[in-house]
């Protein structure tokens, strides 16, 4: 099968091999529902995933692609995964990416918000709550400011 001209642009630019579409889609739909600790937390599991785990996209374009969202007005996570799906697949890369990055994320907050609303005046689990939320968090900043540093002094 033919890669588009867009999946070329990427391979050529980051040397790493683009994904299909379908490929992307299902990591779209994945990060959806596994996306937690805001768009620290977000970003960072973008990095692992995409730099790291599945290179996609290299880490200088990553870090390039994430300063061009920071400058942007409004959430910089939702907007680095529409741009990511769009150097990817171009349109309908940023569609699925931005559509995915979202919606499952309603379901996981409507199942939360049950489970709070429910159990949440049980002590255990309103103490546990927290340190498991703040756990999440902590667990995911950490690689991106790893590979921010790791990066920072390789530049030098």
């Amino acid at each position: 099968m033919k890669a588009t001209s867009a999946e070329q642009t990427v391979a050529n630019q980051d040397r790493h091999v683009a994904p299909s579409f379908a490929e992307a889609l299902r990591f779209w739909l994945k990060l959806g529902f596994i996306s937690f600790g805001g768009p620290t937390g977000q970003i960072a599991i973008m990095q692992t995933e995409l730099v790291e785990k599945k290179k996609w996209i290299s880490q200088s374009r990553f870090l390039h692609a994430l300063n061009y969202c920071m400058l942007l007005p409004g959430p910089e996570a939702i907007q680095l995964a529409i741009y990511i799906g769009w150097l990817l697949h171009r349109t309908w890369g940023g569609i699925v990416a931005g559509s995915f990055f979202v919606i499952p994320s309603i379901f996981v907050l409507w199942a939360l918000s049950y489970v709070y609303a429910a159990f949440g005046n049980i002590p255990w689990i309103k103490g546990n709550l927290t340190a498991i939320i703040l756990g999440i968090v902590v667990v995911s900043v950490l690689p991106i400011v790893i590979a921010w540093l790791r990066h920072r002094r390789a530049s030098r």
